[in-house]
């Protein structure tokens, strides 16, 4: 089982030409409300690749709520654990230029109000994996690894949007994913921020793939899958997400990353997060088609 504790967003999607650039206004095509969050986002992944999974957060009391809960609903991922509080759902201001790449905004809303108290420590034990986020509030994410820690639960954080941790933290974490710019700000040498953490951190580059350094010293180059992005929206909440699914599975980390390499390919091939996530049978068959 994985138990993501994390944000539901609605994600207001601009298609443009051209990103803006600061002052600057740009004309779009038609936009699309869309559900998304991170926290959503890679719950929803991790339940196409085939895991079952729980999700923890808040979500408003606004006409957006149950629009940004329709896909991980209709999908079954478990909403037991979402409190309802009386603020707006946490949106997303999405644009998204003509070659795939994206500027976004993020306003949190009831994210703010996400509590690790709602997660019971009977879910915090062996066979439970964690997966957290940096879009709610960090100490919440931070009190929860630790419990899980503790309770004997494999633990997983998404360093994404960048923030700073808590240097004791590290120890309490199995597996740290960022990309480039976020695993920068860890201010180290990735193979000794690996060595502090309890199994590896990984890097993931776009379309240049990622690099998995292992606590042991040891590190692992996974290739990205040969694709023309049509929008990379959601494409890193896939690879965390598959990632999470396939270590729940039961797969050694090496066929877990290219996994989720694969799908954070097939994830590009369409607009918008959740609506472009693949599932588990279009993800087999993209594994074959990644180089060795």
């Amino acid at each position: 089982m994985i138990l993501v504790f994390g944000s539901i967003n609605i994600d207001l999607l601009v298609p443009v030409r051209d990103l803006p650039r600061p002052g600057e206004t740009v004309l779009g095509g038609d936009y699309a409300l869309l559900p998304g969050g991170k926290g959503a986002n890679q719950a929803l992944a991790a339940r196409r690749a085939g895991a079952p999974v729980m999700l923890a957060g808040a979500i408003g009391d606004d006409a957006f709520a149950e629009l940004a809960l329709a896909l991980v609903r209709r999908d079954g991922v478990d909403l037991g654990l979402l409190r309802r509080v009386p603020q707006p759902t946490g949106c997303a201001a999405i644009m998204v230029g003509a070659t795939g790449e994206n500027l976004i905004a993020v306003a949190s809303g009831a994210n703010a109000a996400a509590s690790s108290a709602a997660v019971p420590d009977d879910l915090l034990g062996r066979g439970m994996i964690l997966l957290c986020q940096m879009e709610v509030p960090a100490e919440e994410t931070a009190a929860l690894i630790r419990r899980a820690a503790a309770g004997g639960a494999t633990t997983m954080l998404n360093l994404a949007p960048a923030a700073p941790i808590d240097p004791g933290l590290f120890g309490a974490i199995d597996v740290l994913i960022a990309n480039a710019g976020e695993a920068a700000t860890l201010g180290d040498d990735p193979a000794r921020v690996a060595r502090r953490l309890r199994q590896a951190l990984v890097v993931t580059h776009g379309a240049a793939g990622a690099t998995a350094f292992v606590a042991d010293g040891s590190r692992l180059e996974i290739p990205a899958l040969a694709i023309e992005p049509i929008d990379t929206t959601g494409a890193g909440d896939t690879f965390v997400g598959v990632l999470a699914a396939g270590l729940d599975q039961g797969l050694a980390l090496p066929a877990a990353l290219r996994r989720a390499s694969a799908a954070a390919g097939l994830a590009c091939l369409a607009r918008g997060a959740q609506t472009a996530m693949p599932d588990a049978a279009a993800i087999n068959a993209a594994v074959a088609r990644l180089a060795a």
